[in-house]
């Protein structure tokens, strides 16, 4: 009988649990939605880490109730995560508070500089116009950690185990505490050249109250994190001692899953943070001072350019401004997306000179902690239809300036585009993003690509294939592929190099006084 690699794939908005086979086609699967956040006051972002272990037993369930695949049949299991949504827990792993969700926008103080050395480097550096001494002070702003520990610290001299909510869910499938370097992602006192734990001199221990022993311990992708252990077995339904083999973030398991494993090969994905990657054997920084993560493979690294809000903006434009095509939608079973991308069919390219610039949240680096987002171009032709086909012109331009980045950073032309993540499923999405870029883009051969990318770690971790690029090369290929058309390739080179590349640096000054004069958004830390 073929073997049988069960995927655990914990997102934002929905868990999945889904079947695949040593060719990359899916067996079964199941899908529970959960809540993505509770907001207890504004800006907060948190849940319950027991909501996904029971939303994954629940997944199971509804999968096992197919005639297609049985429990006896899964030979290996791996999990994805959602990234950056941590986990306080006790000695018993526990959790002591509801986790905050990668969206949290609560901020820790940040009251004194970091001393010796350290200040010193970062002091030069910022002479190399490189803001080192901000972005430092933005990552300990940020650090849910140093949040805990100042509002909550009897809590935080209780937290013996402290990580993400891939370190939480493998805890709880192997009984140990264990983790992919894959998953690893946010402020955390990670070295992400080295992919392991920062050394004992590294800034991170100054810059951060974590201790090094309420660290998980580390497993490369492919690697096994344990046998399934007898509660957890019982919980999903799965017979005890299956082997849990270590995976890697959405994102990085998202890219292998769109069979992007070399650097001329890029994967963009249409997610709530819409990003732009590709996997690299060298450690390079492709926006200074941002790291290269760990990629879903051992000792490779994915240069993820992010645009924060992404794909969200289409969520935010369908509440606002959607609501007609929300309830058709729900009367004729069909996602709104379809709809909207009836609604743009007849809006030209460049939307009637309308261009948006999608920095709905600020960034560290790039852009800056004062950026806004700003549609230009209004004009009384102009309807809903405009604006909408103007959000997804530009991501498309933003994730098109990723791509020029990583390619001058390491030499290098993408040669392949491919695009996954939900947003991939809108044709209109897919179509416009190959006239931006001026090249084809394909869909990778199922949606489900991050789940694909867990389950081809469990084949390596089978010995099903000798190695990641073995894996990628029998269970990827592409899918759908979209050529561009010819007569909107100059139209959009035209847009994105005369105008939307200018239009930060004209509005950044306008951007700094709203700043100023508002308060937001707040200082980093403040």
């Amino acid at each position: 009988m073929s073997q049988r690699l069960l995927a655990l794939d914990v997102g934002t908005q929905s868990v999945r649990a889904i079947v695949f086979d040593l060719a990359g086609d899916i067996v079964a699967q199941a899908q529970v939605p959960i809540e993505p956040y509770v907001s207890p006051q504004p800006g907060w972002a948190e849940q319950d880490p027991e909501l996904y272990w029971r939303s994954l037993g629940e997944a199971c369930a509804q999968l096992w109730a197919q005639p297609q695949v049985e429990p006896a049949q899964i030979d290996a299991l791996a999990l994805t995560t959602q990234r950056v949504t941590m986990c306080c827990l006790d000695r018993d792993g526990v959790p002591l508070r509801p986790a905050i969700v990668w969206l949290d926008q609560r901020q820790a103080r940040v009251d004194t500089p970091l001393a010796g050395p350290w200040r010193a480097a970062f002091k030069l550096a910022d002479l190399f116009g490189l803001r080192a001494s901000e972005t430092i002070r933005s990552f300990r702003g940020e650090a849910d950690s140093a949040w805990v520990a100042q509002q909550q610290p009897q809590l935080w001299e209780q937290t013996a185990m402290y990580c993400g909510l891939s370190g939480f869910l493998s805890l709880r499938l192997t009984g140990d505490y264990v983790d992919s370097t894959g998953a690893q992602v946010g402020y955390i006192p990670f070295d992400y050249k080295a992919q392991a734990w920062a050394g004992p001199r590294s800034w991170h221990w100054q810059a951060l109250p974590i201790r090094p022993e309420q660290l998980p311990r580390l497993v490369p992708p492919g690697a096994p994190l344990g046998a399934l252990a007898p509660e957890a077995a019982a919980h999903l339904g799965l017979p005890a001692g299956r082997p849990v083999i270590a995976a890697g973030a959405d994102k990085a398991c998202e890219v292998l899953g769109a069979g992007c494993v070399e650097g001329d090969q890029a994967c963009l994905s249409f997610g709530t943070t819409a990003t732009i990657n590709t996997t690299q054997r060298r450690y390079r920084e492709v926006i200074p001072l941002m790291p290269a993560y760990p990629a879903a493979m051992p000792e490779r690294y994915c240069t993820e350019v992010q645009i924060y809000r992404g794909f969200w903006m289409v969520r935010w434009f369908t509440e606002q401004f959607a609501q007609a095509e929300q309830q058709q939608a729900a009367q004729q079973q069909r996602h709104p997306e379809e709809l909207l991308d009836e609604l743009i069919r007849d809006v030209p390219a460049g939307a009637m000179g309308l261009v948006l610039q999608p920095y709905w949240s600020p960034g560290v680096r790039d852009p800056g902690l004062d950026a806004k987002g700003a549609v230009i171009g209004f004009g009384d032709v102009h309807t809903r239809a405009h604006l909408y086909r103007a959000i997804l012109e530009g991501l498309a331009y933003g994730l098109r300036a990723g791509k020029e980045r990583t390619e001058a950073r390491y030499r290098t032309r993408i040669k392949t585009v491919r695009i996954a993540g939900g947003g991939s499923q809108s044709d209109a999405a897919m179509q416009l993003t190959a006239d931006i870029f001026g090249q084809a883009t394909e869909r990778p051969h199922t949606h489900e690509a991050s789940a694909l990318g867990a389950a081809i770690s469990a084949a390596v971790g089978l010995g099903a294939y000798a190695d990641h690029t073995q894996a990628v090369a029998a269970m990827t290929r592409p899918g759908q592929r979209f050529e561009p058309i010819a007569a909107n390739v100059p139209l959009y080179d035209a847009l994105y190099r005369k105008v939307y590349q200018r239009m930060y640096q004209q509005l950044a000054p306008l951007y700094k006084d709203i700043r100023a004069i508002t308060g937001y958004p707040a200082p980093p830390g403040g």
